[in-house]
């Protein structure tokens, strides 16, 4: 099989270790070797040469996976654009993203848009509810904004940062019209723990993020109902010995899933073990990813702000002409997970389970507790080499 080749709706893969499966329980020694799919659907899996059987009677292409990993797809629940296209641009640009995430094995993911206005705002969600009908591959919208901390703003617009109003949080769920996946909010602003209760009842998943609260006050927004930390350690305080901010807080409850922007730039590799080891089973790798996602170096937006692309690293451009903030990434799900393994030092299967599992269920898309490849699921699947390099994929969407 050539490198990305797709996989036919009718096939058998063997010779490989499946990377799903219970986290409590998975060991590469003990995982299943081989899968079947037919029209679509996991319908067999298995150890040893049951597939020889199976391959026997089945008319599509048998697979030598040659010792390497089949994976789900990945899950990227903070995504804001790529291939010159952001998800403001609404229906125009969507093929846009989509083609490049999905080249990079991404099944599904949730579009990010940036702080705006909350009529701008209400605008791109009631354009990107359409794109949530009408694209299987986009699961739901992330409003990064606007209730964000100035402090910590990082890329937004800091004129359009402003604090929730029960107004304006019930103009946004009713723009989204259940499509809102989650909304990321500063827990330290006037009525935030009142709207994070709010959206929280609505059934959007409420990320702290941006933010200046301490460890007190991020501990009361995951107790109001908060459930994912936005993009740990950037854009809000960092682990003190005397002041153990957000970071400690999302470690200490339970219910928390923590992303990581694991490009080796917004966290280095060490950190990125540490937070690991400090949430097992709960840390979910996103890309953050704008515009320039997929394309060469140079000059972009990220919303209205301007953003120089170097080395594939974006930071915004000042009004003097240098570099600003980090702004966004040009990660893909695929490098993400490959960098988990070599640079961070994970297993393969907690990198794949970080990059699909963990954040489908924290948007509450996971229908299984444990297993996106079990018989009768969606083969929405990839087949990676030893080196977590994409080899082929069967992607629905």
């Amino acid at each position: 099989m050539t490198q990305t080749e797709q996989i036919p709706a009718e096939a058998v893969i063997h010779n490989a270790c499946i990377l799903d499966g219970d986290r409590a329980t998975f060991t590469e020694e003990s995982a299943d070797t081989w899968i079947v799919i037919a029209e679509g659907t996991v319908v067999a899996r298995g150890r040893g040469g049951g597939w020889k059987d199976r391959a026997a009677s089945a008319q599509g292409e048998v697979i030598d996976a040659a010792g390497g990993f089949v994976a789900p797809a990945f899950v990227d629940i903070h995504c804001h654009g790529a291939g010159g296209a952001s998800a403001e641009d609404g229906a125009d640009a969507i093929d846009a993203i989509l083609d490049v995430h999905r080249a990079h094995g991404t099944g599904k993911l949730a579009l990010s848009y940036v702080s705006n206005t909350i009529e701008g705002l209400c605008r791109s969600l009631r354009a990107g509810a359409g794109l949530v009908r009408d694209r299987a591959m986009v699961m739901g919208l992330h409003a990064e904004g606007p209730f964000l901390s100035p402090d910590f703003k990082g890329a937004h617009a800091p004129e359009v940062l402003t604090s929730p109003t029960p107004e304006a949080v019930e103009a946004i769920l009713e723009a989204a019209d259940g499509t809102l996946a989650q909304i990321t909010i500063a827990p330290e602003l006037p009525g935030a723990l009142d709207a994070i209760a709010r959206f929280s009842a609505a059934g959007v998943r409420v990320a702290v993020g941006h933010t200046a609260a301490d460890y007190e006050l991020t501990a009361q927004a995951f107790d109001a109902g908060a459930s994912i930390l936005t993009h740990a350690f950037n854009a809000m305080p960092g682990i003190h010995h005397r002041a153990p901010g957000p970071v400690l807080a999302a470690a200490e409850a339970e219910h928390v899933t923590v992303e990581l922007i694991n490009d080796g730039v917004h966290v280095v590799a060490p950190v990125a073990q540490m937070l690991h080891d400090l949430v097992p089973g709960r840390l979910a790798l996103i890309t953050d990813a704008m515009a320039a996602t997929g394309l060469h170096d140079g000059n972009y937006h990220l919303g209205s702000l301007p953003v120089e692309v170097t080395d594939s690293v974006a930071r915004l451009v000042t009004s003097d002409g240098t570099q600003g903030a980090i702004a966004g990434s040009t990660l893909t799900m695929d490098d993400a997970v490959k960098r988990a393994v070599a640079e961070v030092g994970l297993s393969p299967f907690d990198a794949v389970q970080a990059a699909s599992l963990v954040p489908l269920r924290a948007v509450g898309g996971a229908a299984d507790d444990s297993s996106l490849l079990a018989v009768g699921m969606p083969a929405d699947l990839l087949l990676l080499d030893e080196g977590m390099n994409i080899r082929g994929s069967r992607l629905g969407g």
